[in-house]
């Protein structure tokens, strides 16, 4: 039996997690789907404060409360992010820090700076005109972004993802990682890379590019599961199989 906690990306809550959750729990481990502060069922604490720090304390806070030790900690998307500051400020309580269609920043970066050109001016057109300069609204199906992730969301599900999404405090796009903690980099890391494939990602690191820099980190290692941007929808057995085998 291991300890699992699920971070969620950006307009996502814990109800995201739904089918992994279960299969999961059905193979005997103790799962904890984390609605991050203004998201989800929170969406009524939402406020213009929320950053990354915010998000990092909510994961931190749960690990201590429920005393999870042995943490075995996936963070999709935006999720990723968070996970990564998650293992610098609290590596002890960890066994591995698996990233799902995510990758670690490198220090001294910020989420906004991994954007393509075209999706980042839709994102911030849009927090300017619809989100009250802070919030990110859900973007259409037929977005640039969109475009490219929604491989495999069937009508069902993006109908479900419409319906509960809520709009993404966008001020966690701008705050820099501070990573220093060198117990942090010690730790198991798994990649489950959905929207490339493996040879992709390893052609990233070799290029040099900063920002793919954290993935070459030794303790790495890399998993396909073909699909799009969120196989908790449209793979959920498998990813959750890959999760089971992750902790065993």
């Amino acid at each position: 039996m291991a300890n699992f906690v699920l971070i969620p990306g950006f307009w996502l809550g814990a109800w995201a997690w739904r089918d992994v959750t279960k299969i999961l729990r059905e193979k005997g481990h103790e799962v904890f789907p984390v609605t991050l502060t203004g998201l989800g069922e929170r969406a009524h604490l939402r406020n213009k404060e929320i950053d990354l720090s915010t998000h990092l304390w909510d994961v931190v806070n749960l690990i201590d409360c429920s005393e999870l030790k042995d943490v075995y900690l996936v963070g999709h998307s935006y999720g990723g992010i968070v996970a990564t500051e998650v293992a610098e400020h609290s590596p002890e309580s960890l066994a591995k820090v698996i990233y799902v269609d995510a990758a670690p920043l490198p220090g001294g970066a910020a989420l906004i700076d991994f954007y393509q050109p075209a999706v980042r001016e839709d994102f911030e057109k849009s927090v300017a005109e619809h989100g009250d300069g802070w919030l990110l609204p859900l973007p259409p199906r037929d977005s640039e972004l969109f475009s490219q992730t929604l491989k495999d969301v069937s009508d069902e599900d993006w109908a479900r993802f419409e319906h509960l999404a809520t709009p993404q405090p966008f001020n966690v796009a701008y705050q820099k990682l501070s990573l220093k903690n060198p117990a942090r980099r010690n730790l198991p890391k798994l990649a489950i890379v959905s929207s490339f494939s493996v040879a992709q990602v390893k052609e990233l690191i070799a290029s040099g590019a900063p920002l793919f820099q954290e993935l070459a980190d030794p303790n790495f290692e890399f998993t396909a599961l073909p699909t799009g941007h969120y196989p908790m929808f449209t793979r959920a057995a498998e990813l959750a199989e890959i999760l089971d085998r992750a902790a065993n």
